[in-house]
């Protein structure tokens, strides 16, 4: 069982990336899934439906999303109906939508996709993460042995943390949010895959995306600025996972970059 995890898509260059790139990995690396962070596909924040049919349509099986999950309202009951977008898991009981899913691959086999938000440095006071994954996990661990978890956070010690918390019970643990790839993919004792950062999907000559003038002015002057999603140096980011599907542990994690040539 192969999973491709692909890393935070950023506004226009980074739904161009998985139009233009996509496919072409999901067939070089035989994948049976892929699960693709999109909070901030729209114009660099949230995203709404229109953009969430067009990723689907080009390859991606699983949205998760983060803290812009509300940036744009009309995404709120349209969460309602669309069992494959997440929003993350620790948001208080009553939000729109779900935060998991399992879905069934071509060849049968059942995979649960679980998405939270961490609590450190972020905006939302959102309910612990380790104790929502760990009674997600007790739910369906009987119905499907394959489980990814997308630990949509900004601190690198909180990330971490929840994925020893997790180790055996879990597939991988995979982090998004800081746009910025980390290079310790690993497999921890108990079987389950790591990484701190997937990186991002989207233009890298930039600051995480954005416009790096504006955001250069805003560091010298301290004075709000309007963000600017960039345009260049279009790149996608991510990893592929290879997991024993008899007993859900990951065999291999591999990252991969790829720019739009």
């Amino acid at each position: 069982m192969k999973i491709l995890c692909i890393g935070d898509v950023v506004g226009e260059p980074g739904r161009e990336a998985i139009k233009k790139l996509l496919p072409g990995l999901r067939e070089e690396f035989q994948a049976d899934l892929t699960v693709v962070n999109a909070e901030n596909a729209a114009a660099g924040a949230g995203i709404t439906p229109r953009i969430v049919e067009e990723l689907f349509k080009n390859g991606c099986d699983v949205l998760t999303t983060g803290d812009h999950i509300w940036d744009r309202s009309e995404i709120r009951e349209y969460l309602k109906e669309t069992p494959f977008l997440l929003r993350p898991a620790n948001f208080p009981n009553g939000t729109p939508g779900k935060g998991f899913c399992i879905i069934e691959t071509p060849t049968g086999e059942k995979v649960a996709i679980i998405n939270l938000l961490g609590r450190v440095f972020m905006r939302y006071n959102v309910n612990c993460p380790f104790r929502e994954v760990k009674g997600i996990v007790e739910k369906i661990k009987d119905e499907v042995r394959i489980i990814i978890v997308d630990m949509h956070a900004e601190a690198t010690s909180e990330k971490i943390a929840l994925s020893w918390f997790m180790d055996g019970q879990v597939s991988a643990v995979v982090g998004t949010h800081t746009h910025i790839p980390t290079a310790d993919e690993t497999i921890l004792p108990r079987g389950t895959a790591y990484i701190t950062d997937l990186g991002m999907t989207g233009p890298h000559d930039s600051v995480i995306g954005q416009n790096k003038d504006r955001i250069i002015e805003r560091f010298l002057n301290v004075l709000p600025s309007k963000f600017e999603v960039a345009t260049a140096d279009t790149r996608l980011n991510g990893v592929v996972i290879d997991i024993d599907e008899t007993t859900g542990k990951a065999k291999t994690i591999t990252r991969i970059q790829r720019r739009i040539t």
